[in-house]
């Protein structure tokens, strides 16, 4: 943040108003559009079916007005009460966990029980938990930052606790968003200390742990050998990642044009979900997918820069948690763009705030909140501290 928003920001502030990171809000406004209007291209074919051919374009903006106001309300709790709260916040993580595999409460949808359905709406759980779970991680490594600096064991207790959540979004099964919280969840921990060989030990054997889960299991093997070899069967097990191929391969420089993509035409499963990004190539090319990974990449460095910010002001557990965002956001946005151009084995997660699906959106706008508070409370200490050092 620069010397001038620091004294925007810090005028705002003196006028009893918010003191809001533009840039961050900006990024994160500009990704939703263009989630926005790609959702509406990869979708309008498949709504049209039902004669109504903006359906997702409207149930996306409502769902970004629902974030927007959680946003809202994220943004005025003080970081100082999640800290408090973050065991009960756990504890809720791991009820709607255990919720969910309970038959009659949980919904499967595709063979998998990971919704629970709220007032005739399907919520996936798995979104809400992550984020639970990472605040108390935050609040573990502020208070036992020795433990955690000095030796395994330290380490050892909140990956066991991650080990725990994992499994039941392995129950789930969910391993998509499993993987995403075990190397968020390493990353906040490493930032607040952890040694970096006790990590490496634990990250080898996390992913130790995950290969025999693919092993000595018949529809994640499938995956993994689609995924090695998607043309060896591609109109069965490597279907879906070869439509995706054939339609970044067909964006070349420039696209398509915008809504002339041909595989969003019943080719390409869950083209306005999980697959929102090969559209995307395939119709704006390869300046369209430049650009996408400019405003992601930049929005995961300002969350970042936030989070070094608070934690030179002395506000750890904020510094944290706006760490966990830009990690989450990061490692979430590559794995989905990696599954999209085949690098990596097909996953059923979203690109955050782009593709449509109603917990993902909600949770990481009111995420984004809690980052806009960690800067809002960075600059109050700022204003303090200058205070002091005037009087």
């Amino acid at each position: 943040m620069s010397s001038n928003t620091l004294a925007m920001s810090d005028t705002k502030a003196r006028g009893g108003g918010p003191a809001l990171d533009i840039p961050m809000i900006t990024l994160a406004l500009s990704i939703v559009l263009l989630g926005l209007i790609m959702v509406t291209s990869a979708s309008i074919t498949i709504a049209g079916r039902d004669g109504d051919p903006f359906a997702y374009l409207e149930r996306q903006l409502l769902l970004v007005l629902v974030g927007g106001a959680l946003a809202g309300f994220t943004f005025s709790i003080p970081s100082q009460r999640l800290e408090q709260l973050a065991l009960p916040l756990l504890l809720l993580a791991v009820a709607l966990l255990l919720c969910v595999l309970l038959p009659g409460l949980g919904h499967m949808v595709n063979g998998s029980r990971r919704w629970l359905r709220l007032a005739g709406v399907n919520f996936q759980v798995s979104e809400a938990a992550r984020v639970l779970t990472l605040i108390y991680i935050a609040s573990y490594a502020v208070r036992f930052e020795s433990a955690l600096r000095s030796g395994m064991s330290g380490l050892a207790r909140p990956l066991a606790l991650l080990g725990f959540i994992a499994l039941l979004l392995l129950l789930e099964p969910d391993f998509g968003a499993a993987s995403v919280l075990f190397i968020t969840g390493f990353g906040v921990l490493f930032l607040a200390g952890a040694r970096l060989r006790y990590v490496l030990v634990m990250l080898l054997t996390a992913g130790g742990s995950m290969v025999l889960l693919v092993v000595f299991s018949s529809y994640r093997m499938r995956r993994m050998t689609a995924f090695l070899d998607p043309w060896a069967d591609p109109f069965n097990s490597g279907f879906q990642l070869t439509q995706s191929l054939i339609a970044i391969g067909r964006g070349e420089w420039f696209g398509v044009g915008l809504g002339a993509s041909v595989q969003k035409l019943f080719y390409l499963p869950e083209a306005h979900t999980d697959f929102l990004f090969a559209v995307l190539a395939e119709e704006l090319g390869l300046f369209g997918v430049a650009l996408t990974l400019g405003l992601f990449l930049a929005l995961t460095w300002r969350a970042l820069v936030i989070a070094r910010r608070a934690y030179e002001a002395g506000l750890k557990f904020p510094s944290y948690l706006a760490s966990g965002f830009g990690l989450w956001l990061g490692v979430q946005a590559c794995i989905n763009i990696g599954v999209n151009m085949g690098v990596l084995p097909t996953k059923g997660l979203t690109l955050p705030l782009m593709s449509y699906g109603r917990s993902s959106l909600i949770v990481t706008l009111a995420w984004l909140g809690i980052v806009l508070r960690v800067h809002h409370e960075t600059v109050r200490c700022a204003r303090r501290a200058t205070r002091e050092l005037r009087a």
